[in-house]
């Protein structure tokens, strides 16, 4: 053995007995001293992720009900409205067959169409909505059905107003999180049905219709780029639906005097909505790092005009033509709004890559939220083949196929499974005596 092995073989065996006599650990808690403590091993740097708005869609009802029906019904007038609200006209459906869950299926059908994205590839479904199909199970989930998306969790989101604001926030936190690559957002309401068609303050407000977003991760720079959400639980009688809840269940006493229907204290409402709306703009902008001057479309939440006027445009001091406003023909469509307008922007050419946008919206809780996005994709809708088409048509015919068969066998196994125990013999414990 050379000098040097020697020296390294006396220099192991000391390690070695020092560490079984326990010498490298600290007397306290058996921890390793900092400066032998194991070091991390070193992980790969993950690039940045982004949550694009890669798809966009909306859908509303064919029934038209103007200012001039709602004089037919109530003591109201177009002038009354259109010079309080804005509101000229407001879809409302008009079929059983129209719900929460068929507005909704079709605006996500045309997000997804716009992505050219097969449904197979959502990773979760999240639908805001203050007018669900059910308490449970999730429209969510119905939707999620209806296309098809066999992978994917599901669930609604109760933030009134604000919904889709807030289900935007969630959705861009997955994504960021890495735990979804595509998360489909739809903000989904059918309010008419939950209006009291004899109150006009009310009945004049609310319309129905859908809207949809898909968001994709993204490693280029931008989509929804910072978020601001809110709430002040102290103004909760302000707007509300008051029975039908675990705190007042159904009764003929709430079915009589009329508290399944939507009730507002209308002027505490625009007091708070004139001061949140401006508000939740200049944090969301700040926390985006966009100056006010900056903001190519504000895209707000479409209750009433004159809350628009009172605080995006004077409080905020954007130009009109910066922000986008079309509750004069759909009404106030909770949170189906923004999506829509969005579309509807879109479509006439008001967004455009490279602009910085901000959604913005207010509602019953009291809640409040806005996000800030810089639009980074094209806004240009992919040309479809016949082909394209057939194939999409006929993928959602398999999902309500596939849909039906799951039900046809539960009801089976539900009908087989109880007959079956009742034939099975019951056996006999060995030691049992026969009786005399």
């Amino acid at each position: 053995m050379t000098a040097q092995a020697h020296e390294d073989h006396e220099a192991e065996s000391k390690h070695t007995a020092e560490s079984l006599n326990g010498t490298e650990r600290s007397v306290t808690n058996g921890r390793y001293p900092a400066e032998r403590a194991p070091q991390p091993v070193a992980t790969r740097v993950q690039p940045p992720r982004y949550a694009q708005i890669i798809g966009w869609g909306y859908e509303v009802p064919e029934r038209v009900v103007t200012n001039q029906d709602l004089e037919q019904i109530v003591d109201t007038q177009d002038e009354w409205i259109r010079t309080r609200t804005g509101i000229e006209e407001r879809r409302v459906v008009a079929e059983p067959l129209e719900t929460t869950a068929s507005l909704g299926t079709q605006a996500a059908r045309k997000a997804l169409e716009v992505a050219d994205l097969h449904p197979a590839k959502v990773d979760l479904v999240i639908c805001a909505t203050s007018s669900p199909e059910h308490l449970f199970p999730s429209t969510a989930s119905i939707i999620q059905d209806n296309l098809g998306i066999t992978q994917a969790g599901a669930f609604d989101l109760s933030a009134a107003c604000s919904g889709f604001v807030y289900a935007l926030s969630v959705a861009r936190g997955q994504i960021m999180a890495g735990d979804a690559e595509y998360v489909l957002v739809i903000g989904s309401e059918t309010l008419s049905r939950m209006v009291d068609w004899t109150d006009r303050t009310t009945c004049v407000l609310f319309g129905d219709g859908a809207g949809a977003v898909l968001l994709a991760a993204s490693d280029v720079p931008g989509g929804v780029t910072a978020t601001v959400l809110g709430s002040d639980g102290s103004g909760a009688e302000l707007l509300t639906i008051p029975s039908g809840g675990s705190a007042a269940p159904a009764s003929l006493e709430t079915v009589s005097n009329g508290s399944h229907y939507i009730r507002m204290d209308g002027r505490a409402v625009f007091r708070f909505a004139t001061r949140i709306m401006a508000e939740a703009t200049r944090q969301v902008l700040d926390r985006a790092g966009v100056p006010v001057s900056e903001v190519d479309l504000v895209v707000p939440h479409q209750a009433n005009k004159r809350i628009i006027q009172h605080s995006v445009l004077r409080q905020l001091k954007i130009p009109e033509d910066k922000v986008y406003v079309n509750v004069h023909k759909y009404g106030n469509t909770s949170s189906a709004s923004i999506p829509i307008a969005l579309c509807e922007a879109i479509d006439e050419g008001k967004v455009a890559p490279g602009d910085n946008l901000v959604f913005v919206g207010f509602g019953a809780g009291l809640t409040w939220g806005a996000c800030a996005v810089k639009w980074s994709v094209p806004i240009e809708k992919p040309e479809t083949s016949w082909w394209h088409t057939t194939q999409r048509q006929a993928a959602y015919q398999a999902a309500a196929a596939r849909s039906m068969w799951k039900r046809a066998i539960r009801r089976l196994y539900s009908q087989v499974e109880p007959r079956a125990m009742t034939r099975r013999p019951v056996r006999k414990p060995d030691n049992e005596q026969p009786t005399p």
